[in-house]
């Protein structure tokens, strides 16, 4: 496709970047850059994460498999799918296995990579690797980690249909993926 209006998009120029806190789940560095108009931005702010993977779990016999936990700079408790970082060194298909199976005991089934979303790719690095798994069955108990206070539910697909209509959902990296699945499989 051809723009209407201005030349194709240029990536910008990185005059300098200086790095304001490296910890594991927030890295936050400030570029001064250059536009390919020759304007400068000396205060663009960027937040570094690893990749995340997310997963819309279905049982055998067509229940969501869904978590329930506190959010604490939102202040509440949320429905979610399952969803977690991708280790180091480690396949984002098998991250997907690992969480779901660490965060509610679920696993096996057949997996469907549905999607690559970025939450805000102006601010923040990373790309969170959604993926469908469809058959899944209860196959141990939780391991979480110990940041991790999280309950799960199996929800029928009408439920999960309520939470989205409703507005109960607020994790913009879990909807996506499940208006994707809700759309392509009427």
């Amino acid at each position: 496709m051809k723009s209407i209006i201005n030349e194709e998009p240029q990536k910008w120029d990185i005059i300098k970047s200086e790095y304001f806190i490296r910890r594991p789940w927030l890295t936050a560095r400030k570029d001064h850059v250059r536009l390919p108009n020759g304007n400068e931005n000396p205060e663009h702010w960027v937040l570094e994460y690893p990749d995340w993977v997310n997963v819309i779990a279905i049982t055998t016999d067509g229940q969501f498999v869904f978590e329930r936990q506190y959010r604490h700079a939102l202040g509440t408790i949320n429905y979610e799918i399952c969803a977690g970082v991708i280790e180091e060194g480690e396949e984002p298909l098998e991250a997907a296995k690992r969480e779901l199976m660490e965060e509610t005991g679920f696993g096996g089934g057949t997996w469907t990579k549905l999607m690559e979303i970025g939450q805000n790719p102006s601010s923040c690095s990373n790309l969170t690797h959604c993926y469908l798994a469809e058959g899944v069955t209860r196959q141990g108990d939780q391991q979480l980690d110990y940041s991790e206070d999280i309950s799960v539910y199996l929800l029928s697909r009408e439920e999960v249909w309520e939470l989205m209509q409703t507005d109960q959902l607020k994790q913009a990296l879990m909807v996506a993926p499940l208006w994707k699945y809700f759309a392509s499989s009427k």
